[in-house]
């Protein structure tokens, strides 16, 4: 029996994994968290709208209803592609096929002091630390006695005006506006500044001039101060400095500025690219080694002289591909070269407002925002995750309230 092993149980693995099960092969996943993270729905965490548990799933859950399927809790460390093992804390896996599906990590672009002063959301640890940071910054600042500590303490920097950075930012505003306003009444004198930082002259550069608009309009109304070409250049632990000598006194920062290959990544004996990617074959191989697959954030593959962009449907739609051909490969036949659909983009700005492009057309407004709530719904595992998940959004929505105000960990340091 032909064994596969897969390095990873993001969006792409998962989706191998399901390809794979029940077709007569030994298939051994190895992660080293034991749950599958729904990473769009980080930043609602870190707001408090959702609990973590609810956009997280138990792996051996998942894979207990495949035929075939295993999972091993691991650190994968690296591989030897020519004897064809993995190497994982610990130990060493044999295998006839590879899937390479580690996903990425935050970029910082060596900037020391963001990396070591700014949060970003890539593990579910993350937005419970940002979580805490927010609430703990409200805490501190109603005892305050100096007003412009006070003002530092509810300044909030994000950086990066990509879906990420867009999508926090309006779910931030509107924690400030309806519901921690109640919270705090001593601090009615002391408006939150939220200030969401681009480099380029337009956020949410994916998406077509008029949802950009729209969305860059929307976050203003919303209170966002919005500054389009300048960059961060350094973070200290209350201010932030920026290329156009502007300094913000603030003790929260958000960086969402981009990503990188995962570390997984730099141990492989294989050529790198941009961001520390690995270059694919069109049908998602190392080149030398057809037996090996990579897949999702970590596989760079041109299409139509660009790029295909680390998000979560080119991995979901690499994860099934790579599945489909080792089935056909074990059956002696082939598979055409991987092309990637675009279904679309979208992206949520606060209540009732997303943009959204899709079958050549763009969205925008309540149509978008039900689209939007109907499709990470759907693409969410677990059941119980969906009603816990739908009933938070409709308390939300009709109350204006987010249960899931909790410091839960007193963290030194960060501050």
């Amino acid at each position: 029996m032909k064994r596969v092993v897969i390095a990873g149980m993001g969006f792409g693995g998962l989706r191998a994994a399901r390809a794979l099960a029940g077709k007569g092969m030994e298939v051994i996943v190895v992660d080293r968290q034991n749950y599958h993270l729904f990473q769009p729905l980080l930043y609602q965490v870190a707001t408090a709208a959702l609990e973590q548990e609810t956009i997280a799933y138990p792996i051996r859950a998942i894979v207990r209803r495949w035929e075939g399927v295993h999972f091993r809790l691991a650190e994968v460390c690296g591989a030897d592609f020519a004897g064809r093992r993995l190497f994982i804390s610990g130990d060493v896996i044999d295998y006839d096929y590879l899937i390479v599906a580690a996903g990425s990590v935050t970029n910082f672009f060596g900037m020391e002091s963001m990396e070591r002063h700014a949060f970003d959301l890539k593990q579910l640890n993350h937005a419970v630390e940002l979580r805490n940071q927010i609430l703990r910054s409200f805490e501190r600042a109603a005892t305050e006695l100096d007003p412009a500590r006070r003002r530092a303490l509810l300044t909030f920097v994000i950086v990066g005006g990509g879906p990420t950075g867009v999508e926090f930012a309006g779910a931030l505003a509107e924690l400030c506006r309806f519901v921690l306003t109640k919270d705090y009444p001593e601090l009615h004198a002391t408006v939150p500044r939220i200030v969401l930082v681009e480099a380029n002259d337009r956020l949410l550069a994916a998406f077509p001039e008029e949802l950009q608009l729209y969305a860059v309009e929307k976050l203003r109304r919303m209170g966002v101060e919005v500054l389009f070409n300048d960059r961060v250049m350094t973070a200290e632990p209350e201010r932030v400095l920026l290329q156009h000598d502007m300094v913000i006194p603030a003790h929260t920062i958000f960086w969402s500025a981009g990503v990188c290959a995962a570390p997984l990544a730099a141990r492989l004996a294989v050529p790198k690219v941009a961001g520390g990617r690995i270059a694919v074959q069109p049908d998602l191989t190392i080149a030398g080694h057809p037996e090996v697959f990579v897949v999702g954030d970590l596989a760079y593959l041109i299409q139509d002289d660009e790029p295909l962009p680390m998000v979560a449907p080119v991995a979901m739609q690499q994860g099934e591909y790579a599945g489909q051909a080792i089935v056909a490969h074990n059956l002696g036949k082939s598979m055409p070269p991987f092309r990637y659909r675009d279904k679309g983009t979208m992206a949520t700005i606060g209540r009732s407002a997303a943009v959204a492009t899709a079958l050549g057309k763009n969205y925008s407004g309540y149509a978008a925002w039900i689209v939007w709530l109907g499709l990470h719904l759907y693409y969410l595992i677990g059941f119980r995750n969906r009603i816990f998940v739908l009933l938070n959004w409709a308390f939300y929505y009709l109350f204006y309230e987010r249960q899931v105000r909790l410091i839960t960990r007193e963290e030194e340091g960060r501050d």
